[in-house]
């Protein structure tokens, strides 16, 4: 599931401007999946005291959502090991080291673990061709914005060594029946990342849909394909509901 298709631009920046080293244009974004669990002794403080603590992170979040990227999720109900879901992307790695620091200097942050985190970057697939344009792809910039729909199923994955000892042109092959095959489920759409080098994952993908049975009967098609006999890894799987940071955070109890 190597595609990336229908993508949206991102219009915020960070502080620094679009710019990547020195005086050099960035192309291509840094996207963080950071994944948060609440320890239960939380829910244990005042009604008064939990109320602040989570405007006082919900206001972190919106400061940093004026110049970059961040859509919030609530995983509360849908994993044992996660409560809150942010997908953040920005041309500035350190955007991510600040607002982390932020988090974790409020209230609540002593109270939050981090049981998953994914550092990734976009860029082109070497699989779809220079012609084969998406929204959200202006020939230089390559950007994500998930948020798109109710849900967002999020998986990193690595492929085999045998993988990558194939003739490029029998990959290619099975990457375009495998693109094909996701282009029949247009109410799926993909966003696909590339962390191999930043962190111990070769791809994170995530696929926003608004009925979850679609996507399951996309992903059950996939498994079919020769691609997919290549995969070495593709767990945890995150399914994640879409909402503004109050709403998540309103989740927690």
């Amino acid at each position: 599931m190597e595609t990336q298709t229908r993508e949206a631009p991102v219009v915020r920046t960070s502080r620094r401007g679009d710019t990547g080293t020195g005086d050099r244009p960035a192309t291509s974004q840094f996207v963080r999946f950071l994944f948060l669990k609440v320890e239960q002794s939380w829910r244990w403080r005042g009604k008064e005291e939990r109320d602040a603590d989570r405007e006082e992170l919900a206001a972190v979040v919106d400061r940093y959502s004026d110049r970059i990227f961040v859509q919030p999720y609530t995983t509360v109900g849908t994993r044992a090991d996660t409560d809150l879901a942010l997908v953040l992307a920005s041309y500035r790695l350190e955007d991510f080291q600040e607002m982390q620091t932020d988090v974790m200097s409020t209230r609540l942050g002593p109270f939050l673990t981090m049981p998953y985190s994914y550092l990734a970057m976009t860029r082109r697939s070497m699989y779809v061709g220079k012609h084969h344009e998406h929204e959200g792809q202006d020939g230089v910039r390559m950007v994500i914005k998930p948020g798109s729909a109710k849900y967002l199923f999020v998986y990193p994955f690595v492929k085999t060594r045998a993988w990558y000892a194939l003739p490029f042109e029998e990959r290619q092959r099975m990457m375009s029946d495998h693109i094909a095959l996701g282009h029949r489920y247009p109410g799926v759409r993909i966003n696909t990342t590339y962390p191999f080098g930043l962190d111990d994952q070769e791809f994170v993908v995530s696929f926003d849909a608004d009925r979850p049975e679609e996507f399951l009967d996309l992903v059950m098609k996939m498994r079919e394909t020769a691609a997919s006999s290549y995969t070495l890894r593709d767990t945890p799987i995150y399914t994640c509901i879409t909402m503004d940071i109050r709403g998540a955070l309103a989740t927690l109890g």
